[in-house]
């Protein structure tokens, strides 16, 4: 697999829709060794380099339950990456509609209903367990995130109506992966739309 050196980590390829990795259910991380912390920062190299807010494991082809996010940092310019390993929802509040996309997804948004607010518990790189509040485009990163941690994208959550006018473009996506079901987007550039993408 081709990988772009940097200083804190790799930019890989991303996994696109079609790839089987994106509908599997993600294992528990069992122990925070030098190759989980290896993944944590190929994953925050890429979510950066691609342009997005946040970005999951199984996106660079590890099917483990980690993803790491920063809501904001395409705002303010200022990098302040979170590391959620094996996250648990305590509490999900309120509901709000909102236009996603997604580094897994290229070319495609829908609206999304999310809860508004959430609280979630989950260990960070060193292995220490902690919970945060959000609300607004964080709890809705977290939310999304933890989605591909689970083998569902944020399509599975529109209306079908909305689903089928979006058939064509998710064929053509899906055309790409090789025999042994790999679909890989090796560097898309992603500068067409200001919509941010989840991951």
């Amino acid at each position: 697999m081709n990988r772009l050196n940097r200083e804190s980590g790799n930019v890989l390829p991303v996994r696109i829709y079609g790839d089987q990795l994106l509908r599997k259910k993600s294992e528990p991380v069992e122990e925070i060794d030098g190759r989980i912390k290896g993944i944590i920062s190929d994953l925050i190299a890429t979510m950066y380099e691609k342009d997005g807010i946040g970005l999951a494991a199984p996106q660079i082809g590890h099917n483990l339950r980690i993803f790491v996010v920063d809501p904001d940092w395409f705002r303010s310019g200022e990098k302040n990456p979170r590391v959620f390993i094996n996250p648990r929802f305590l509490s999900l509040s309120g509901v709000e509609e909102e236009e996603e996309g997604c580094l897994s997804l290229p070319g495609i948004t829908a609206e999304v209903k999310r809860a508004e607010k959430v609280v979630i518990e989950a260990m960070d790189q060193e292995g220490k367990m902690q919970r945060y509040e959000a609300e607004g485009l964080y709890a809705r990163a977290l939310q999304h995130e933890n989605d591909h941690l689970d083998g569902i994208l944020f399509i599975d959550r529109i209306s079908k109506l909305k689903l089928i006018t979006l058939k064509w473009k998710l064929r053509a996506l899906e055309q790409k992966k090789d025999n042994k079901g790999v679909n890989l987007d090796t560097y898309f550039s992603d500068k067409q739309s200001d919509i941010p993408r989840n991951s």
